[in-house]
C-alpha cells in the first residue's frame, strides 16, 4: 500500500469514522473541511510517530506539514529520508544523511 493511500484510510478510519470519503480531496485542508479538530491532530500525530518511527515536535504540529494527504507525504517524506515516505524502500541518501 502506498503512502498516500494508508494515510488515506487511517484518517478515513480513525478520524473520520468512516464518513463520506468523497468530499476530501489530498490538497483539501482537514481544518477548513472540518475532517479534524484538537483530538483528532493528536491521534494524527501520534499515529504518525508510531507508524514511521520519529518524533513530531511541537513547532512542526502546523498546517503545512500535517494540514492534508499531500503535506503529510511530504512532512514524511523529508523526515524519514525517502522521496515517498515508504519505510520498506532504503533511503535516499543522495541528499545526505537519512533522518529518523
Amino acid at each position: 500500500m502506498e503512502i498516500r493511500d494508508e494515510l488515506r484510510s487511517f484518517v478515513y478510519e480513525s478520524i473520520m469514522y468512516g464518513q463520506n470519503k468523497t468530499f476530501l480531496a489530498d490538497d483539501s485542508s482537514f481544518l477548513k473541511s472540518g475532517v479534524i479538530d484538537s483530538t483528532g491532530m493528536l491521534e494524527l500525530v501520534n499515529y504518525i510517530e508510531d507508524r514511521f518511527g520519529f518524533k513530531v515536535t511541537d513547532e512542526e504540529i502546523v498546517e503545512a506539514n500535517l494540514g492534508s494527504i499531500n503535506n503529510l507525504v511530504r512532512f514524511i517524506a523529508k523526515k524519514t529520508g525517502r522521496p515517498d515516505g515508504d519505510q520498506t524502500r532504503p533511503p535516499d541518501t543522495s541528499a545526505g544523511t537519512w533522518l529518523t
